[in-house]
Parts: structure tokens; C-alpha cells; sequence
């Protein structure tokens, strides 16, 4: 009742994405957009979950992703910060 079955029991792949399968969701979503993670791999050609493509484009592809050091700046307001709010 309810849940849609995991990757396991429907045969999807697992494991490390591929330069290819990274290219396909990011060529994908620059054209159409993600709209339904659930119905975006069958569209984009990828032998996964919605919830693989989703976790990998938020978490690793988004071209809004800082990557790196943090500035000067950065770090001193991270300081700041924690010392208002502590480890909230």
C-alpha cells in the first residue's frame, strides 16, 4: 500500500555514477528542467531512481555549488554566527 518499490526490487543500478550518466542528467535538466524526479530518468535515459538523480544533482551537479576554501569573509561570518546560535 502506498510506496512505489525501491531500486533493488525493480532492477536499477546502484553504486558510483558515471561521467556518461552525470552528462545525461545535466544535458537533461539544462533543456527541460527537472520537474518530476520520479518520471525525470526514464526521460533522460538512466538506469536509475528518481531519487539517485534528484540527491545527485542537488548534492553534486548544480552549477550553483560552491566548491573550495572558504573566503576570509566567509569563514569570519561562520564564526560570528556560531558564536550568536552555537551548534543549532
Amino acid at each position: 500500500m502506498g510506496r512505489f518499490p525501491c531500486c533493488e526490487e525493480i532492477g536499477l543500478k546502484k553504486g558510483p555514477w558515471t561521467p556518461e550518466e552525470d552528462q545525461k542528467l545535466v544535458s537533461y535538466i539544462r533543456k527541460h528542467g527537472h520537474g518530476s524526479w520520479s518520471a525525470l530518468p526514464k526521460l533522460a535515459g538512466l538506469n536509475r531512481c528518481g531519487k539517485s538523480c534528484r540527491l545527485r544533482w542537488t548534492n553534486y551537479l548544480r552549477p550553483d555549488i560552491k566548491r573550495g576554501k572558504f573566503s576570509p569573509e566567509e569563514e569570519q561570518t561562520i564564526l560570528n554566527l556560531h558564536a550568536i546560535l552555537g551548534n543549532k
